[in-house]
């Protein structure tokens, strides 16, 4: 049994207890009174409906996709889809769970002052972020360990047929409940948003979070279902798919060292983990400090600073003084390996502040669409349509030196290793992801419940931080995403000279050419269908809100209470419908192109389209979610900016103009751009799985 496998676990296991602790610390601190509880319970119920139904769903497809593979594979791939399906699952809800209670609680901290509102809702979002790390690193460490012993595999570096697609199987497991948890949430939290933002404030011109708006409680539901659930799932699957691909690799080239190579990845986790719980105390405002995002990103600072000071024992303990890879004369060092883990942790602290300059009002790019929506709606779409498009360049740039530097210093295994050190992170980036809705939730509660102007100015303060925090997670989720994808096809080229196809992906070669264009497309035809089902969900919430203001006229002048049930439900049904085709797509578009090109020209024609495919999917997928999400981001906070008192503010021509924007932007950055992120790595995996098949 491998120390460092245990150490790995042990490292879960600490995460997970200091979880299981701070869940027992947020459930402790008060609820405030009955009208703020039951505000609270409304969302509780329809989160808790929205995700069953969704679960019921999933799972019906979960089981077919099991018994293919277990057909196909074998059996320790279907049981690692399984394992992988199961606690991506438990990931979104857990992060349900935790945020849906960690609302009221922080609406109830406001009174007491800005801090103590702040560190409730940070350590409900931390509880997220390290479960959800936990879960990922206890789930790969512990099934290739599981594996080990199974299998007997004394030498890791031969880990092939069963064994190798066994772990490739837990990362799809993961990443197919991610497109779903993704899709649905984003496409029932955006259909919401824009019900309660087109009817309740353009036409009713009631305030955002006024509780005569039938879809206000929809639209708190959907804060928690999609960028807490949805979020969760996305980032807990994105780091199973970076150990797994770079533990794979590092069993394809590092040949009598591979042991210790596949266990590497898995130990700097484990490491992280440990600094991102540390990190967690370091989180405070003193008093007559208003600086949120500052102190909040405290806990970024200080876990990546740390983390790499571990990571330094660890990789001469675990790494030879130098190595070649396999089909490389070139030698590296483990300093180099250690540089290129540096690199991965300072390309997430500038993926951050990049998509911060992007998203927040502080910066000339959201008060310029502000500034723009003097003269309309027109003018305002066209600025966030610029915004998003120039917020993809300086992260761009920023990956591309990543690539070469991490590339340079320790090859392709270096470009791996930047990946999982990137990735690593997870816990706290969860954490400020989590750490939105709650807030958003939270000022939404001290609207509803009446609580007063000083509770709403600290949970308005706390929520304008969360639309950031938000913001640039979905930004380094999207970046990771293009390192990681290119550690997956590097897997897949190995994976076919294991096979004994050892191809050359040349752009001279129709064959590669079509599967390029197809791969190109997916990203662009996925988003367009995603946008399709927002619009139609949106539509079913639009007609409620008017019906139940048409039919029930006592609403606005608060004599009749809307019906807050019927709309969350009717709103579920949608979403749930509308995901499937789009969440099928990144599924069928692989097993078409690959198995599609060798029956139609045979020899490694399947082969080498697929390659073609997945090199295309990772150039326009990239560029198509940092677009979507930071342009999104940039309208949602320039309306923001406007209800500030800014050119007008509320009820102005600016204001009126800002809101359309935000409805464009609405599933840009929470339903269409996100999903990309998935959609991007299950087409690298479902390649990888299709390998011995073709």
């Amino acid at each position: 049994m491998s120390l460092s496998l245990v150490f790995a676990l042990l490292c879960a296991l600490v995460a997970l207890g200091y979880g299981v602790f701070s869940i027992h610390w947020l459930l402790a601190q008060p609820q405030g009174d009955e009208r703020m509880r039951e505000v609270a319970s409304a969302i509780q119920e329809g989160a808790s409906a929205y995700l069953n139904r969704q679960s019921l769903a999933i799972a019906a497809v979960g089981s077919l996709m099991m018994a293919a593979l277990t057909h196909w594979l074998g059996l320790e791939t279907g049981i690692g889809f399984l394992i992988g399906a199961l606690l991506s699952g438990t990931a979104g809800y857990i992060g349900m769970s935790v945020s849906v209670r960690a609302n009221l609680r922080t609406a109830e901290a406001a009174r007491n002052g800005l801090d103590a509102a702040m560190q409730v809702a940070f350590r409900g979002g931390a509880i997220t972020g390290l479960l959800v790390a936990g879960l990922a690193l206890l789930g790969v460490a512990g099934y290739y360990l599981a594996l080990q012993l199974a299998l007997q595999l004394t030498a890791p570096g031969g880990v092939e047929g069963q064994a190798l697609y066994a772990l490739v199987g837990l990362a799809f497991g993961g990443s197919l409940i991610s497109i779903f948890a993704r899709l649905g949430g984003g496409i029932f939290t955006k259909a919401a948003d824009i019900g309660a933002d087109s009817v309740g404030q353009l036409e009713a011109e009631l305030a955002e979070d006024d509780p005569r708006n039938p879809a206000v409680i929809a639209d708190n539901v959907g804060d928690h279902v999609g960028d807490c659930a949805g979020m969760a799932a996305d980032l807990f699957e994105t780091y199973v798919v970076t150990l797994v691909a770079t533990m794979l690799l590092g069993g394809l080239l590092f040949g009598d060292d591979a042991a210790d190579a596949m266990a590497y990845p898995l130990v700097l986790g484990g490491t992280s983990l440990l600094a991102s719980v540390v990190s967690t105390f370091f989180v405070k405002l003193e008093p007559g400090d208003t600086q949120i995002l500052a102190a909040l990103s405290k806990a970024l600072t200080v876990a990546g600073v740390l983390a790499f000071v571990l990571f330094v024992p660890v990789t001469w303990m675990l790494l030879p003084a130098s190595f070649s890879l396999a089909g490389s004369d070139v030698v590296f060092s483990r300093w180099g390996v250690l540089g290129a883990a540096g690199i991965g942790l300072v390309l997430t602290g500038l993926i951050l502040v990049i998509t911060e300059y992007y998203t927040s009002a502080d910066f000339w790019p959201v008060r310029g669409i502000a500034k723009a929506s003097r003269s309309g709606p027109a003018t305002n779409v066209i600025a966030g349509l610029s915004v998003s498009m120039k917020a993809t360049v300086a992260p761009v740039l920023m990956i591309c030196a990543a690539i070469w530097a991490a590339y340079a210093l320790a090859g392709i295994y270096g470009l791996a290793i930047a990946a999982t050190s990137m990735l690593s992170m997870t816990g706290v980036v969860l954490a400020l992801d989590a750490y939105g809705p709650i807030t958003d939730n939270a000022s939404g509660i001290a609207e509803m419940a009446d609580m007063g102007e000083p509770v709403r100015a600290v949970t308005d303060s706390l929520e304008a931080v969360g639309n950031i925090t938000k913001a640039v997670t979905k930004g380094y989720a999207i970046s990771s995403a293009g390192l990681v994808a290119l550690v997956l096809f590097a897997d897949y080229r190995h994976a076919l000279a294991a096979q004994g196809k050892t191809l050359s992906f040349e752009l001279d070669n129709p064959v590669v050419l079509i599967g390029l264009l197809v791969g190109a497309l997916v990203p662009y035809l996925f988003s367009a269908l995603v946008m399709d089902a927002v619009g139609s969900a949106a539509r079913v919430m639009v007609e409620e809100v008017r019906r139940q203001f048409r039919e029930l006229p006592g609403i606005l002048d608060g004599s009749q209470r809307p019906d807050y049930s019927r709309a969350v439900d009717l709103l579920t049904k949608a979403a749930l419908k509308e995901m499937i085709i789009p969440s099928l797509l990144p599924l069928a578009v692989p097993l078409a192109v690959g198995f599609g090109m060798q029956w139609l020209m045979g020899g490694d024609a399947g082969a080498l389209a697929l390659g073609g495919m997945l090199i295309g999917t990772i150039v326009t997928g990239l560029f198509v979610a940092l677009s979507m999400t930071a342009g999104g981001g940039a309208w949602d906070n320039a309306k923001k900016y406007i209800e500030a008192g800014h050119f007008g503010g509320i009820g102005s021509e600016a204001h009126k103009a800002a809101v359309t924007g935000d409805a464009v932007g609405d599933p840009y950055k929470d339903a269409a751009g996100p999903a990309v992120n998935p959609v991007i790595k299950i087409i690298n995996i479902v390649a990888l799985l299709m390998v011995p098949l073709l």
